[in-house]
């Protein structure tokens, strides 16, 4: 029976090295120092799931305080030695719940990352999970990153090396110095796909405090002007497209190719990282972002299955209530989008 108990970040890095498993940034230290400077987040907990006292994942805890109450978010976590077993997941989930309300009867609900559709949880009341995402092999140099692309990757990644003028770069110092540029082209990028930026100083943060280490900022620019850009993270091999945005007109598809592809080849090149990842595709579970996997699953064969979010409600009563003025904005704002 697997059972939960607290631990050290120290001891969840080793844990986790033992089990020969390599954390998402979400759950290493640098990124919890990177949560705690937004307002309403705090590091929660640490957190070892063990079977009959041998450790089988590990996870770390943030707590979120919004709309005046409390919950617990485990980006990318558990992170498990090897892929559990429906019948596991539900036991972490109740060692989890006993827990956290053993230490803390503040939160609401906890949203983790749970492969099996589990009556013990909840879809998401906010944020839009994934279950499939795209991971572009890093290996081998410039010229086997295109090859294993698609047809059409290669296709349109030539074309743009042939034919846009875009000058792309790693911008990591210059946006660490004023991030002010870039954000400009992010109020573009949201005006024209319909959603609201995180204010400016949440992404001066995470390159701040991430560091160049963990974070790079990539550009590509046309006779000087910025046209578009990337906030790669970096886990240990893993690089993961993070943030990404470009000013809107005809050059935008091809100036993002070649850009997307420079970052392929000095993320493997030159920072140590094997595995790109495009942070996430649309499917059956998550309809809402399918626009996305024709850009994304050009540049790879590789099509992996992600754990997604799922929310476990802890106070059954305060979770229906926020379910039900869920529903209730929802309808609210179909009938003023003139839709029945």
């Amino acid at each position: 029976m697997i059972k939960a108990r607290e631990a050290s970040f120290d001891e969840v890095v080793s844990v986790a090295k033992g089990l020969g498993v390599e954390l998402p940034i979400e759950q290493t230290p640098v990124w919890f120092d990177y949560e705690a400077t937004i307002e309403g987040r705090t590091p929660w907990g640490q957190v070892v799931l063990e079977d009959d006292g041998e450790p089988v994942a590990v996870m770390g805890l943030l707590d979120y305080e919004t709309h005046g109450y409390h919950y617990l978010r485990a980006h990318h976590g558990p992170v498990w030695a090897s892929e559990p077993s429906a019948v596991e997941e539900r036991e972490a989930i109740v060692a989890l719940r006993e827990h956290v309300r053993s230490k803390d009867r503040r939160p609401v609900f906890v949203r983790m990352a749970v492969k099996a559709d589990l009556e013990l949880c909840c879809p998401t009341l906010s944020t839009v999970p994934y279950d499939l995402t795209v991971l572009v092999d890093l290996t081998g140099g410039d010229d086997a990153i295109l090859e294993r692309m698609k047809k059409r990757g290669r296709r349109d990644v030539r074309k743009a090396l042939r034919e846009c003028p875009v000058e792309c770069a790693d911008e990591t110092e210059r946006a660490t110095e004023s991030f002010l540029e870039y954000y400009e082209v992010m109020l573009d990028t949201c005006e024209r796909d319909g959603f609201a930026p995180a204010p400016i100083t949440d992404y001066e943060d995470m390159i701040r405090i991430l560091g160049p280490e963990h974070c790079r900022v990539y550009a590509g620019r046309l006779d000087g002007r910025l046209v578009t850009w990337s906030i790669d993270t970096i886990g240990e091999t893993r690089a993961t497209r993070y943030y990404g945005a470009s000013l809107s007109g005809d050059m935008r598809a091809y100036a993002t190719d070649k850009l997307c592809y420079f970052e392929f080849c000095d993320l493997g090149a030159n920072k140590g990282c094997t595995t790109y990842d495009m942070m996430g595709i649309g499917s059956e579970f998550s309809p809402s972002i399918m626009g996305l996997n024709t850009f994304k699953t050009k540049f790879s064969q590789e099509v992996a299955p992600v754990s997604p979010d799922r929310d476990v409600p802890l106070k059954g009563a305060f979770y229906a209530a926020l379910t039900s003025a869920k529903r209730l904005r929802d309808r609210l704002a179909d009938h003023r989008g003139g839709r029945s």
